[in-house]
């Protein structure tokens, strides 16, 4: 995807979380954050909004922490929500390409980073928003929740900080079926998660060898279905799941980022 649609995304689901946290009211329980209220939400993401914008415009090159909110009352919390909602979309589109700052993922760019994991934080928290609120989820596009999945599991699982481990070796595939080239092939062990983009004469049967060896679970469906599930926003109901079904269990209970 182009830094312009992370951007364009990020813009409309900003707008999105900030109207379903109107609708919900600060006071309602996010779904998939139990210990959260959602001016805790909207507390998060204003100061990750507010962060990401200094460390782009300011060209910060060491990792730090978000700021502290300020103490705002209610009233004021979802309107300094929209603000620096509005200020990081503006920053990232008039960054220059050529940005030279801290990240803490493989991309392309600074840049690119920054786009892109704005777009999906605000994103999945926009889905915490509506769920909160008891509204209808806005569809994603399938060529961004791939490009999510692909971000979770070759990024944030590619760390050492990942607790998807298992005590013997085991395997997971996970395949977007709407969604060309989508297919990610998961070795679990003892140490960190090792994703490889499952190759495109893998064949689309569950089970399909990476590099001639079966997997223990195959897990597939709509792009945007399996996004959701991977951060833990919807259960596996809406997905088929062929061979090891420890495995997605394994993922609900240590997948947190």
């Amino acid at each position: 995807m182009e830094i312009t649609e992370f951007v364009e995304t990020l813009r409309l689901d900003g707008g999105l979380l900030a109207d379903a946290a109107e609708e919900a009211g600060l006071d309602a329980s996010v779904p998939a954050c139990p210990e959260w209220q959602m001016r805790d939400l909207v507390t998060h993401i204003g100061q990750v909004h507010r962060w990401a914008t200094e460390i782009v415009a300011q060209g910060v090159q060491q990792p730090g922490r978000p700021a502290e909110a300020p103490d705002l009352s209610d009233e004021e919390l979802i309107g300094w929500l929209r603000e620096g909602h509005h200020h990081l979309v503006l920053t990232l589109h008039s960054a220059p390409r050529d940005l030279a700052a801290w990240t803490f993922l493989p991309a392309p760019s600074p840049l690119a980073f920054w786009a892109r994991r704005q777009a999906h934080e605000t994103s999945v928290h926009r889905v915490d928003a509506q769920q909160a609120a008891g509204a209808s989820l806005t569809p994603l596009p399938t060529s961004f929740a791939a490009d999510g999945i692909d971000e979770l599991l070759t990024g944030f699982h590619g760390r050492d900080r990942s607790q998807i481990r298992t005590d013997v070796p085991r395997s997971l595939r996970l395949r977007a079926t709407d969604t060309p080239g989508a297919d990610w092939t998961v070795q679990l062990s003892e140490a960190p998660p090792r994703t490889v983009r499952t190759p495109a004469d893998a064949g689309s049967e569950a089970g399909a060898p990476e590099q001639g060896k079966p997997v223990d679970c195959t897990i597939e469906g709509p792009a945007e279905e399996l996004y959701l599930a991977l951060w833990n926003r919807r259960p596996w109901d809406a997905l088929t799941i062929t061979g090891d079904r420890e495995l997605p269990e394994l993922w609900r209970e240590r997948a947190g980022v």
